[in-house]
């Protein structure tokens, strides 16, 4: 499966965020958007689950045991910020955990997001499903940034990714498509996260930004 990437620019970006947060607040709609970047999962069976407070009705967001999600990232000192940050993590490990469940109405990514980045979550597992293919491997995030947006309201996390050891794995015949690390391998993310609100005790991620080829990643 080919490794593609959303490419639009970190300009761009910060004019949706400013919009989506004085619009938007955090909840989501349903439409469809980009194919994600590439090959990168497993099967079904749970490993890990979802961080955050107790007593907030989170959902599963167990991945297959033959994918492991690696977020090596360091716990800011500002509680909002850490919180911003794993729930970040949360929507990715949701993303994953939509693909494996081959079901791109999952409730997990739904929980964790909203507009734009509930349409790219629903559209990356809709071409998974469409391919017949599963998550498999070892998926890593790391040198992650936080930063509040200047009305104070919302978060940027962005983080690097290394998806040179994650694959697509054939649901029908177990087979696993391994491809070679290369510049392709390295992508960029950027989310842009809004508080709690009345009807959701999480940070949610309404946008998504991914660049492909991220020289500042390897």
């Amino acid at each position: 499966m080919a490794r593609r990437a959303l490419t639009t620019t970190a300009a761009a970006f910060a004019a949706t965020a400013a919009l989506l947060l004085t619009a938007c607040g955090g909840s989501g709609e349903d439409k469809s958007s980009d194919d994600i970047k590439g090959a990168g999962d497993g099967s079904s069976s749970p490993s890990a689950s979802a961080s955050g407070p107790a007593g907030d009705d989170r959902p599963d967001v167990s991945v297959p045991k033959d994918l492991k999600l690696v977020f090596d990232f360091d716990k800011p000192s500002d509680a909002k910020q850490a919180a911003a940050l794993s729930d970040a993590e949360n929507y990715i490990r949701a993303l994953k955990h939509g693909i494996a469940a081959q079901n791109p109405d999952d409730p997990a990514y739904r929980f964790y997001s909203g507009a734009q980045a509930t349409q790219y979550a629903k559209a990356q597992i809709e071409a998974w499903v469409k391919g017949g293919w599963t998550v498999y491997g070892t998926d890593e995030y790391y040198d992650e940034d936080v930063a509040a947006v200047s009305d104070g309201k919302g978060v940027v996390v962005s983080f690097c990714r290394n998806q040179a050891e994650s694959y697509s794995k054939d649901i029908k015949t177990g087979k696993v498509h391994y491809t070679e690390e290369s510049a392709d391998s390295y992508q960029k993310y950027r989310l842009l996260m809004v508080p709690p609100s009345a009807d959701s005790a999480v940070w949610r991620t309404v946008t998504i930004e991914v660049l492909g080829k991220a020289k500042e990643c390897r």
